[in-house]
């Protein structure tokens, strides 16, 4: 099978629109153009009604027991934004603390940064060398003014896997409301809002093969009940919580790429489970001082992220970027060239933070396209590696640790 270049394997950044996703979506953009919030005619009564379908396969996917649970944003970031600031400023009086994890993603870390300098006290947790959290650190961390606890369910860039349904089960006994940023995990591995004692959760369509401009809330309603200040203004749409026209054809895809993940979860994991670990395989066993970045098990089926010593990870990436598209971070943060602050929160040195690359496989990478990343992966390493100094220092066996630096 011929291989299409540059091959894609940064996944946890987006993801291909499924075809059948686009399929489902293009009768709203012409024929069923009607606005949802148009009662009184049958366009408008068509459209609402797409919309609660594609509730319903969202809600189905996540294991929330009504459609209504499910409100419609533009995209993860906005639903991580209106949960915590819509919990901050509807329970402020109850309190003003929020716990939450260093590792974060930006939406999250920045969302509560605002907060702080609105007055609000926030506890960011450490994480363990694996990247899971203690979740009797996030025990110790509340306080009776604890109004949130904010954790991600797995991590944008090393995949680490959070023990979720445990910290539910925290939030419920000490009456926190619970909030997880889910979406790396929707669509990829067994998500349960019921069982996992979950109160919000964000998600978002194009990680799971669906349209960009379009994302997910799910607020419970009971058990217990909670309420948010809404971001937006104006209609009451969304239950009053999020009002605007909603984008019905992306609506529509959403609902769709949900579906079909729900159909294929156990079979597309294994599958992608096999050629992740073959990736790590080849790479690891040929290339020396090579590091896992986060837990070897807890962990997404699609997600590698790997350190490799004395080389800079933006060189690997220009060295393949004709090629293969990868990362070096989380795509909120590529923009930059710090290194990532989730390896240095895994207590990694500078240099090894600099150093990670992620590898994030897809529905449609193949074991072609595995083979040929892993192996140009291997040449643009040794490569590297032949004109770094500190290598060679390193093979000589100098500790360079205690080398002293002459400035000019």
């Amino acid at each position: 099978m011929a291989i299409r270049f540059p091959i894609f394997m940064d996944a946890q950044s987006t993801t291909p629109c499924d075809p059948r996703v686009v399929e489902a979506m293009l009768p709203y953009f012409t024929e069923k153009f009607g606005h949802p919030a148009s009662r009184n005619h049958p366009f408008g009564w068509e459209a609402e009604a797409a919309c609660d379908e594609a509730r319903a396969k969202i809600a189905r996917l996540i294991g929330a027991r009504d459609p209504k649970e499910i409100i419609f944003t533009s995209g993860g970031t906005e639903s991580i934004n209106l949960a915590i600031k819509g919990v901050a400023e509807m329970y402020r009086e109850k309190g003003t603390h929020i716990v939450t994890t260093a590792i974060e993603q930006r939406a999250g870390i920045d969302t509560c940064k605002r907060l702080e300098r609105q007055g609000f006290q926030v506890t960011y947790v450490p994480v363990q060398p694996n990247g899971l959290v203690d979740v009797e650190d996030i025990r110790r961390a509340i306080t009776d003014r604890t109004i949130l606890i904010s954790v991600m369910f797995a991590n944008n860039e090393i995949g680490t896997i959070q023990d979720i349904a445990a910290i539910g089960r925290l939030a419920k006994e000490r009456g926190i409301i619970f909030h997880t940023d889910a979406t790396q995990a929707v669509g990829k591995i067994p998500v349960d809002v019921e069982a996992m004692g979950i109160d919000l959760l964000s998600c978002t369509a194009h990680l799971i093969y669906g349209p960009k401009g379009v994302g997910a809330l799910y607020v419970r309603r009971k058990g217990p009940r909670v309420r948010l200040a809404p971001l937006i203004d104006g209609g009451g749409h969304e239950r009053g919580m999020r009002s605007g026209t909603l984008p019905v054809p992306l609506c529509v895809g959403f609902g769709r790429a949900a579906e079909i993940c729900r159909e294929v979860m156990a079979e597309e994991s294994a599958r992608l489970r096999a050629l992740r670990d073959r990736l790590q395989d080849t790479i690891l066993s040929n290339v020396e001082e090579t590091y896992l970045n986060g837990d070897p098990e807890r962990r997404l089926p699609h997600n590698l992220n790997v350190s490799f010593a004395y080389v800079e990870g933006e060189s690997i990436l220009m060295g393949l970027n004709r090629e293969v598209a990868l990362s070096s971070g989380s795509a909120c943060t590529s923009a930059t060239l710090e290194p990532s602050y989730v390896i240095a929160a895994l207590g990694a040195s500078s240099e090894l933070a600099h150093s990670s690359i992620r590898f994030s496989l897809h529905r449609f990478n193949t074991e072609e396209e595995v083979d040929f990343v892993a192996r140009r992966t291997i040449e643009v390493v040794r490569r590297l590696r032949e004109m770094s100094p500190l290598y060679e220092l390193a093979k000589e066996g100098v500790d360079l640790k205690s080398i002293q630096w002459k400035a000019e």
